[in-house]
């Protein structure tokens, strides 16, 4: 069931495509494409080039750049070069690229040209960032390097257990946690889900509408689609206009996504009259629960397959994914994957009966290595090998399972997921806030958006726009709250705990 031929060492992977279809396109912008052929010596030059600049195995190299075949090329040259990728949104505030900068102390970075001082600038005092550049025309530029002598052959380890990437995901502390990911937990869930389940192979043709620098389009719609040696056109960002162009003008086989691009693309079609998907045999969700009525109104709609799957960051993105064929339950996530164990229990660790709530934890090959120097939030989240999704979930008598709430208070909005912590601690910072809390609220094409709650300093004059002009400025676009709402007080526990659900009744009253 498993393809265990797709479990392998980078170099063998790109070997291997090389080899066999070095003519077959791999990967496709709007820009340009590159063949298998091309990508073998291409990752080889840029990872000698890192190499040469002293980038040394298990050291860190941020990739800053827009979505592309760039930045799929970068990806493959870190790891041919044994060091460790971290992704790093182009949309990011200065603030939270420092963050990662710092926190998974890179040495080097791949970014376009005009932002290479920027990247400098926000490093911390003393150090330095060995750059490799889009369009600069001189010795650091991507096309030089990848056009000109390569100086070393690259590493091309061989140990597929090491930590491969830290990605970046938002807890409940409020400060991003690094994910530290080997190649192994990644390939599995390619070979056990998308390549397995899914049915991708070197037939199928993606259409990529997912932000690379999130594990689930990490995994699919780089490694996955190396590994199988399929081909794939990937868009800089998601746009509905261009989605539906696209799959009107090319053969596209497969889309990954997330509930709200489905969504959007259900209502632009329907306003169109747009039906017919002729080449589309699958679409993919994942990243926030996708519900039972979308789901059936897209394939009724579009005659296309939409199946429904659980991740997060920290189990290599895939926990469970509903099947092509067979029965599947409407509003579910489907089966466990193969090879992992995956329980639903109660706060002292015994399983519930079906159809019953608890936690659900999670071990297998596709779980985390830790979160990149915490080991503390590690302990915690790790323990006797079980992850402790801290989702509430409950399985059905034939093992379907159906996410029904979460433990911790991460907020997803539009599969993006946004710490109330992370908000809270921005709003706080500006001077006329004595205290607030930031909490989910349901919004019908997005699932929930942030709502903050503020308490006034006293003499101090504020409005909401103001506070959220704040906000923008130090958070990225998708982690400001929809609506500022000014309340007497923030109702807390003993402890000091904001009492999130109290708030949530209150803006239901409003």
């Amino acid at each position: 069931m498993i393809r265990a031929e797709l479990i392998a060492p980078i170099g063998d992977l790109i070997g291997r495509q090389a080899s066999q279809r070095p003519a077959a396109v791999a990967f496709v912008d709007r820009t340009r494409s590159v063949t298998y052929g091309e990508l073998a010596d291409r990752t080889a030059r840029l990872a000698a080039h890192l190499e040469a600049a002293g980038v040394r195995p298990g050291q860190s190299v941020a990739l800053f750049l827009p979505h592309g075949v760039a930045w799929v090329e970068a990806c493959f040259a870190v790891l041919r070069a044994s060091a460790v990728a971290v992704p790093v949104s182009v949309d990011a505030t200065d603030n939270e690229i420092a963050y990662r900068l710092s926190d998974a102390g890179c040495v080097a970075a791949f970014a376009m040209s005009d932002q290479g001082a920027r990247l400098s600038g926000l490093m911390p005092e003393g150090a330095a960032l060995a750059m490799v550049l889009v369009g600069a025309g001189d010795a650091t530029d991507f096309e030089a390097i990848v056009s000109g002598p390569a100086s070393l052959a690259p590493r091309d380890p061989r140990d597929i257990e090491q930590a491969s990437f830290i990605v970046y995901t938002s807890g409940t502390t409020g400060q991003a946690k690094g994910v530290l990911l080997s190649l192994h937990s990644m390939l599995w869930v390619a070979a056990a889900s998308w390549a397995s389940i899914a049915g991708l192979s070197q037939d199928d043709y993606v259409l990529n509408p997912l932000p690379l620098y999130h594990s689930y389009a990490l995994n699919l719609s780089v490694l996955g689609v190396l590994a199988t040696g399929a081909k794939e056109y990937l868009l800089e960002r998601f746009s509905t206009t261009e989605v539906l162009r696209l799959l009107d003008s090319e053969p596209f086989t497969l889309m990954p996504g997330v509930p709200t691009m489905f969504r959007f693309l259900l209502d632009t079609a329907r306003a169109r009259g747009h039906r017919v998907l002729s080449h589309l045999r699958l679409c993919l969700s994942a990243g926030a629960v996708l519900g039972a009525t979308l789901n059936q109104e897209f394939e009724a709609w579009f005659g296309v397959r939409l199946l429904d799957g659980y991740g997060i960051t920290e189990t290599s993105t895939m926990v469970t994914l509903n099947w092509p064929v067979g029965t599947r339950v409407m509003g579910s996530c489907g089966l466990p994957l193969p090879g992992l164990a995956v329980r639903v229990v109660d706060p002292e660790d015994r399983d519930v009966e079906a159809g019953h709530e608890g936690e659900l934890i999670v071990r297998g090959p596709n779980v985390m290595l830790g979160y990149h120097g915490k080991p503390e939030a590690t302990r915690t989240a790790l323990r006797d090998g079980w992850y402790r999704t801290g989702d509430l979930a409950r399985f059905d008598r034939n093992g379907y399972l159906t996410i029904t709430g979460r433990l911790k208070e991460v907020i997803i909005r539009g599969g993006q997921n946004i710490s109330p912590v992370e908000v809270e601690e921005t709003v706080a910072a500006h001077r006329a806030v004595a205290d607030c809390a930031v909490v989910g609220m349901p919004h019908e094409l997005l699932g929930e958006v942030p709502v903050a709650f503020v308490v006034a300093r006293d003499g101090e004059q504020t409005d909401p726009e103001s506070l959220l002009e704040h906000c923008r400025s130090r958070l990225s676009a998708y982690k400001v709250p929809q609506a500022i709402l000014f309340v007497p007080e923030i109702p807390r526990t003993g402890s000091g705990k904001a009492m999130r659900f109290r708030l949530r009744q209150m803006f239901s009253e409003t």
